[in-house]
């Protein structure tokens, strides 16, 4: 397989460490092309005359054309089909991400390395200098990440290929080009790789994943808020329970939703600096005198990390664990929210909003599916499925280190992504939904038999015996009208006022502490600091 590629488009992202412009990668102009000498094989000697025809037709077309990658030639769908809704994140998690947080901590080293005074054979640069290698991290292009992987062609190391593409661009420079040497210094490549992975991570978090759940968290808080006054028929087990209104359930996946996202931000996303087994051997053997263990805290927090002394040759992976398992927890949360809206949908207590053109079901006309949350539903399977295997091997590393997480990494775009595009989906289909308050007085017409709890609440109030038996006896089973009701309340012997109080009771107005509930939940404009109730 050949591979070349060349980027035509390109969008701006903005770094919280440097202003920076930075062609996105998109897979539109990635072209690659596949030779097919091989004959085609049939597994069985009688295959279906229509997988040969498939298979055949296939083979020619590839034999015939470079395939280009595209939403039509992408593995994954991530790459192809939903490439739109999912391309934020690639500045950070792709490989030209990952190069390009390679570049800058290896430059920042070098950097640091000029103001330690007793590394003598590194002077303090000059502002011109300083100029120079950070405009080589504000400058980093596709055509700068390109010939960093041709040159790990002849490597086979994508870190040394880093360090050796450095050297040569600053060798043009006379006061950089004397210490060439120490870019790299006494590092192994997980010191830079640990600390790449981690700002891919803080920043992709910062600038993409949490403004999109915040987003979703607003949108939800605002069904809460403007349906706080709805009354909605409970189920538990499927069955009629006590009513509630439609801005309080709501305000329960806000609530959760909001809580957890706050456990996600307080997750300390870390790195170490330590060298090649976490002692610093080679730093002190070459300046004995020197508080490595200090300059590598400095260092790390200067990256805007937080610095973890106690490592092998890797940082050990623990907080990575830690946030892939907190943002699972948020995309089950939003499952049980994508489900519940599901079946209010299902239950006709929302309408969907149509657009024009769209077509909900080849053969039926009517159709018009909760696609949104369906696609958001899997979506959001499909990333636990990738984030919980993050989570439960990246802190596995055999004696000092063996190299099972670094394949592992790789993928961490992908639970991301499968995430965003969730989120995004979800929140579509939010846009879409139209509360049927004429469905929702329906059911609760329907559902007289809810107010035993109340009558026979009131009725131990008062001391009148067996209130749970004889309400049973009234409602379970049985077809219970308001009339029924009524009847019942008439003949009990309960005080005046709280007859009355019974009596003016309706499934529409028995929904207690719902209505305070949905309108006093209090999604801060910070929503770090979770929710608040008012």
């Amino acid at each position: 397989m050949e591979l070349t590629a060349a980027v035509t488009s390109s969008s701006t992202i903005l770094s919280s460490q440097h202003s920076r412009s930075l062609p996105v990668p998109t897979p539109s102009k990635l072209r690659f092309s596949i030779s097919l000498n091989a004959p085609v094989r049939l597994l069985a000697a009688k295959s279906s005359p229509f997988s040969l025809k498939a298979t055949n037709t296939a083979a020619a077309a590839a034999t015939k054309m470079d395939l280009e990658l595209s939403n039509l030639t992408a593995l994954s769908p991530l790459d192809g089909r939903y490439w739109n809704k999912v391309k934020d994140l690639s500045p950070f998690m792709s490989e030209y991400g990952l190069i390009y947080y390679r570049v800058l901590v290896e430059i920042k080293w070098l950097i640091k390395l000029s103001q330690i005074p007793q590394v003598t054979e590194v002077p303090s640069f000059s502002q011109e200098a300083q100029s120079y290698l950070l405009g080589v991290i504000g400058g980093f292009s596709m055509d700068d990440a390109l010939e960093v992987k041709n040159i790990e062609k002849v490597t086979n190391h994508d870190v040394k290929a880093v360090e050796y593409f450095l050297k040569k661009k600053c060798q043009s420079n006379p006061e950089i080009s004397k210490v060439l040497e120490f870019f790299h210094f006494a590092c192994t490549s997980e010191d830079i790789n640990n600390l790449a992975h981690a700002l891919m991570l803080k920043e992709a978090m910062e600038k993409v994943m949490f403004p999109a759940m915040d987003k979703l968290i607003s949108a939800i808080c605002n069904l809460a808020e403007t349906n706080a006054s709805v009354p909605m028929l409970s189920r538990t087990h499927g069955q009629p329970a006590s009513p509630t209104t439609l801005g309080k359930e709501m305000a329960v996946f806000a609530a959760r939703l909001s809580e957890q996202r706050q456990e996600i931000s307080q997750v300390q996303i870390k790195g170490k600096f330590a060298g090649a087994v976490g002692n610093y051997n080679a730093h002190l053997s070459a300046y004995p005198s020197i508080d490595w263990p200090q300059i590598a805290k400095e260092f790390v927090e200067s990256l805007g990390l937080c610095f973890n002394p106690y490592v092998t040759q890797i940082e050990p992976h623990d907080y990575m664990a830690r946030l892939f398992y907190a943002i699972t927890l948020f995309n089950t949360i939003l499952i049980d929210f994508d489900r519940d809206i599901w079946g209010y949908i299902s239950l006709a207590y929302f309408k969907q909003i149509t657009k024009a053109g769209e077509i909900g079901s080849s053969t039926m006309p009517h159709k018009v599916n909760p696609i949104d949350f369906e696609n958001s539903e899997g979506n959001l399977g499909k990333a636990n499925g990738s984030l919980s295997h993050l989570s439960e091997k990246l802190p596995i590393s055999r004696w000092q280190r063996d190299l099972t997480d670094s394949t592992v990494l790789r993928n961490m775009g992908e639970g991301l992504g499968h995430s965003l595009l969730a989120y995004k989906s979800a929140l579509q289909g939010i846009g879409k939904l139209q509360v049927n308050t004429t469905r929702l007085s329906q059911d609760l017409d329907q559902s007289w038999e809810v107010l035993a709890e109340p009558i026979q609440t009131v009725m131990r109030r008062y001391g009148v015996p067996e209130p749970y038996e004889k309400l049973k006896e009234l409602t379970r089973g049985r077809a219970v009208t308001k009339d029924s009701i009524r009847e019942f309340i008439e003949g009990l012997e309960l005080p005046k006022e709280a007859k009355a109080n019974l009596l003016e009771l309706t499934p529409h107005t028995y929904v207690g502490a719902a209505v305070q509930l949905g309108k006093t939940l209090d999604i801060t404009q910070n929503l770090v600091n979770g929710v608040r109730a008012l």
